[in-house]
């Protein structure tokens, strides 16, 4: 009788091991933390997601009509990021047009495309599904479109659309033709007090938004503030986004290294004051040319330089921006200025309006005419140039996992 049981026990147990070596990622951990590939950014693990489901869905006959079994894109590739990315093939050459190529995000390109049909250009970031899988970045992904879908305001970058194909994951946001605010400061050099009131303004208008939604950015840096067609700032890339709680805390090392405070550095605990750290060192590189202290190669270095660094402000400031910059780069976040009604009372702002319709009313002509320098397009393009990438196989092919 005991060996007709463990017979019938070694029998389920292979049949339940024959069920899970069927399906991709049947029986895989992802973690929803990684090192970002590029430079300066780190993230620290947090987590490890649960199994993944593997349900039934057919593929799209265009997608796989022409895939043998072994190549068939598995299920579990598409559902994965569903709701929050709908399957969909990438519009035809009829609908939509690839202008060019913009920057290198972190883990695939950004596409300047035309909509055929009403004429308008957006920015398009390909996100390569095996890349966010591979990196356990899956709920980050899927948590940004959510955070962006959210947020309508004047000074952030609108999302427009998202969708998966079986390979890729597209991401569509308004297209901002004057680029971001690190171009126009490599150009420049450095800005005047009273053009930097402008950004300070319209960019402190955004993180109050933010907060009162009970969201951190994380990666407040001039390249994820873009520029509009008059010159007017957006601040964009949610990618490291976290919902917070009031008297909430984090503890992950995240964002860009020369703008992060000394609480993210030493592994936390932090919450939305960290935004207006990075501000504060965002203006102090726009007015010096700049940054305050350079990036050290990991943030165990970079934690002890700025522990250490007075963060003495040049004396050719103005007492009302020597104010400011020392109340946003206290190194105590307790005591740190890290809200819009407090940063709109300083002296550095008075008779500045915070409306965003007076804000925006005039173009922002500094910003205009560094646009229309001959060197702006070398300048603004960071990265690979198009022709590195295939687009034709980024766009339609199917995915073959590995």
């Amino acid at each position: 009788m005991g060996g007709e049981v463990s017979k019938s026990r070694k029998r389920e147990r292979a049949a339940a091991q024959l069920r899970l070596s069927h399906g991709f990622l049947s029986n895989v951990g992802v973690s929803i933390a990684h090192r970002f590939g590029h430079s300066g950014v780190f993230s620290r693990p947090v987590g490890v997601e649960g199994r993944l489901p593997v349900p039934r869905l057919l593929l799209p006959p265009e997608d796989g009509a022409e895939l043998s079994g072994a190549e068939r894109t598995p299920p579990a590739f598409i559902n994965v990021f569903l709701p929050e990315f709908t399957l969909r093939t990438f519009p035809g050459q009829d609908h939509f047009q690839i202008l060019g190529f913009i920057a290198k995000g972190s883990f695939g390109p950004i596409l300047k495309v035309k909509d055929i049909c009403n004429r308008k250009i957006y920015a398009v970031k390909v996100l390569p599904k095996s890349e966010i899988l591979k990196h356990g970045v899956l709920e980050q992904s899927k948590e940004e479109v959510i955070i962006q879908r959210q947020l309508k305001h004047p000074f952030i970058h609108n999302l427009q659309d998202c969708w998966q194909t079986q390979r890729h994951l597209f991401i569509m946001c308004d297209y901002c033709s004057t680029g971001d605010l690190y171009t126009c400061w490599s150009l420049k050099g450095r800005f005047e007090e009273e053009e930097v009131r402008l950004f300070a303004a319209e960019l402190g208008s955004a993180l109050g938004f933010l907060h009162d939604l009970g969201l951190m950015h994380r990666d407040i840096k001039m390249e994820n503030v873009l520029l509009s067609d008059r010159g007017h700032l957006r601040l964009s890339d949610f990618g490291l986004s976290r919902r917070l709680k009031r008297g909430g805390r984090a503890f992950t090392i995240c964002g860009t290294i020369q703008y992060m405070a000394p609480e993210v550095l030493s592994g936390g605990p932090y919450n939305h004051a960290v935004d207006w750290w990075s501000l504060g060192i965002m203006l102090f590189s726009l007015v010096t040319g700049e940054f305050p202290l350079p990036a050290e190669p990991d943030h165990s270095s970079m934690l002890k330089r700025v522990i250490g660094f007075p963060y003495v402000l040049p004396t050719t400031f103005t007492s009302a921006l020597t104010l400011l910059l020392t109340e946003l780069l206290c190194k105590n976040p307790l005591n740190r200025l890290r809200n819009l009604e407090c940063f709109k009372m300083q002296a550095f702002f008075r008779g500045t309006s915070f409306d965003s319709y007076i804000l925006q009313k005039t173009p922002v002509d500094f910003i205009l005419e560094l646009r229309a320098r001959p060197d702006w397009a070398a300048k603004s393009t960071r990265g690979p140039s198009l022709d590195y990438f295939d687009c034709d196989h980024i766009l339609h092919s199917p995915t073959t996992p590995t």
